[in-house]
């Protein structure tokens, strides 16, 4: 738009706002950003996980996996890996919305991402997108150590579960994540729901044992679990037999993550422990 001489292009009429509905560059800006946080020490957050990870592998395998174990209808180790992948996924998606977030409150820097025009949406899609981001580099570099270590095999049969229920684990994670920075005051305070929340509900959710093994009160409280829905459909991708209904698993998955967003987003909007 230029004015009445036709030579210099005129200013937006006030009150009419520069940018209508998103801040297409600033969310890329900010997810950036957290991409380039968590990769400039690749080596503490994709590569380690992964070695741990493997470690999970080979104890449980050696200690449990002997005398050809079956569950589901596979050995024990090709069970147990898909599961291994996506709890590192997991875990570590949980990781990144929170010490992004909690970090930038202690150091005061998190001014700088709450001056800039973005919207408590777009902050939540930078957040969670850096997330996932790191999730899913987690669990290729978990894949490609496990592809060539021996005795196990991870070959995926179904693509479409494996990125399906891989991706929302790592969002419903990433908004606990969001949920747990904005609340904690200190380190400590993550810790704690690393320890007593987070870890729980992982280790407890079929990773390394089959849900259909147990009793029906507790299968019953592990099918509450949305931990055990996220491995078991991840794990369904791989070995092509699931724990559960996927259908159910699915949708719940996605129910949960439905709330938890908006719970984060009226979070986020309202400034609770964000500002000053």
């Amino acid at each position: 738009m230029m004015n009445a001489d036709n030579k210099l292009p005129a200013h937006p009429e006030p009150g009419v706002p520069v940018i209508a509905r998103l801040n297409t560059e600033g969310l890329k800006t900010l997810y950036l950003k957290e991409v380039r946080r968590f990769f400039k020490v690749q080596l503490q957050t994709i590569w380690a996980p992964a070695v741990t990870t493997l470690m999970f592998l080979v104890i449980f395998a050696v200690a449990l996996g002997r005398g050809d174990i079956l569950i589901l209808g596979v050995p024990y180790a090709d069970f147990l890996g898909p599961g291994l992948i996506v709890m590192g996924m997991i875990q570590n998606s949980f990781a990144n919305t929170s010490s992004s977030i909690l970090v930038a409150k202690v150091q005061g820097s998190i001014i700088d991402v709450l001056m800039p025009p973005l919207s408590a949406g777009e902050l939540m899609l930078a957040w969670v997108g850096g997330a996932v981001t790191r999730a899913w580099l987690v669990g290729l570099a978990v894949w490609t150590v496990m592809a060539v270590a021996p005795g196990v095999n991870v070959p995926v049969k179904d693509p479409l579960l494996v990125l399906y229920f891989g991706t929302m684990g790592a969002i419903l994670l990433a908004l606990l994540g969001i949920l747990t920075g904005v609340w904690a005051d200190k380190f400590d305070h993550a810790a704690a729901a690393t320890n007593f929340v987070i870890q729980p509900l992982t280790l407890l959710s079929g990773t390394f044992y089959a849900v259909e093994r147990l009793g029906p009160t507790v299968a019953g409280i592990a099918h509450a679990n949305p931990f055990f829905h996220v491995i078991d459909g991840f794990r369904a991708g791989f070995i092509g037999v699931s724990d559960g209904p996927l259908g159910q698993s699915a949708l719940l998955l996605a129910l949960v993550n439905v709330s938890l967003w908006f719970l984060c987003y009226r979070v986020v909007k309202s400034g609770w422990k964000l500002r000053a």
